[in-house]
This record gives structure tokens, sequence and C-alpha cells, in this order.
């Protein structure tokens, strides 16, 4: 997330050098352009910020399928262990 916030930033600045020549003050265009990367950036952040949090749902929904199939295979072999007839 800081890597991508340093690359907005850097792309940002980029634009606002290039499309700036010898000014010292932004154009409309130039403030334009940096509100909607700044936009654009706030939006991915948000958009990050809910996947991770999904991700951890399923994770926690992975962790818990698991621990259901291991109790599954243990119940599964107790049956099966107290069907086998004694050995004689």
């Amino acid at each position: 997330m800081k890597k991508f916030k340093i690359v907005m930033i850097a792309v940002a600045s980029i634009a606002m050098l290039s499309l700036s020549s010898c000014k010292w003050k932004p154009s409309e265009e130039q403030i334009k352009t940096l509100e909607e990367t700044k936009a654009a950036a706030l939006s991915a952040e948000k958009t990050l910020a809910q996947k991770k949090a999904e991700r951890q749902e399923w994770e926690k929904k992975v962790a818990a399928k698991k621990a259901e199939l291991q109790k599954v295979k243990a119940d599964k072999e107790n049956v099966q262990n107290f069907q086998k007839p004694a050995a004689e």
C-alpha cells in the first residue's frame, strides 16, 4: 500500500512537472488532473482495504472448514475402528 502511494505521488509529480512550464501557479487543468489522480488513489486504497477484509473473512471460513474436515475424519476413523471385529 505504501508502494502504491509512492507510485501515485510520483505519477502526479511527473504529470505536474510535465504540464507546468516555468509557471509559478498551476493551471486549472493541472489542478483538475491532480484532483482526479488523488481521487483515483483514494478509491484504489479503499478497494484494497475492502479486498483485504474480504480475504481475511475467507481465510477464517477456510480454517473453520479444515477444522470441521479433521473432526469428520476423526469421527469416521472411530466408527471404522468400532465396526472392525475383534481378532480372535
